[in-house]
């Protein structure tokens, strides 16, 4: 069914749409909050406090075709939350792993490539590309305006091309892009 179908019917108090609507994007949350927090523990927190926010909030959704936007914004804030409560230090387990594999045989995967992204950017891109959220409904879950994520999505842009670009002339940096 579809999600906005669904999110209707969530938003009306159906406790079965609501669990259909948060299956249908089950693993985009669980890829955004892996690319925000790193470690599987603050991921599954993530995840639990975000369906259960949504859960009980669901009701107040006033758009339901903004379910997706609203979701993901909900998660945003639960990740950046669990990133205020743990100290500054990172440990080595939580370092994102290398992108080269001896299977690549040449090529970056583009996932791992966003991935080190600077976050704002990270964020932007996943939301407007991977997820398919448009401009406007990006902006909203960022509480950014519309010219400020597509400059992001420029820099971003410009930063995988040369992080792509370099690493087929044999000069990948393995450090923070």
């Amino acid at each position: 069914m579809e999600l906005t179908i669904l999110a209707a019917k969530a938003a009306k108090g159906d406790p079965e749409a609501f669990i259909a609507a948060v299956r249908q994007l089950e693993n985009s949350l669980h890829y955004m909050a892996k690319s925000l927090v790193s470690r599987d523990e603050d991921v599954a927190d993530a995840l639990q406090e975000t369906i259960l926010k949504a859960y009980k909030a669901v009701t107040s959704l006033r758009e339901p075709k903004y379910f997706k936007t609203w979701i993901f914004r909900i998660l945003i804030n639960e990740c950046h939350n669990i990133l205020a409560e743990r100290s500054g230090s990172v440990s080595l387990e939580e370092a994102p792993p290398l992108a080269v594999s001896a299977d690549d045989y040449g090529r970056v995967d583009l996932r791992e490539a966003v991935d080190r992204l600077e976050e704002s950017q990270r964020i932007t891109v996943i939301l407007h590309y991977f997820e398919d959220l448009p401009l406007r409904q990006v902006a909203q879950a960022l509480n950014i305006s519309e010219s400020a994520v597509k400059m992001r999505l420029m820099r971003a842009r410009d930063t995988l091309q040369r992080t792509i670009g370099n690493y087929h002339e044999g000069k990948m940096n393995y450090g923070r892009i």
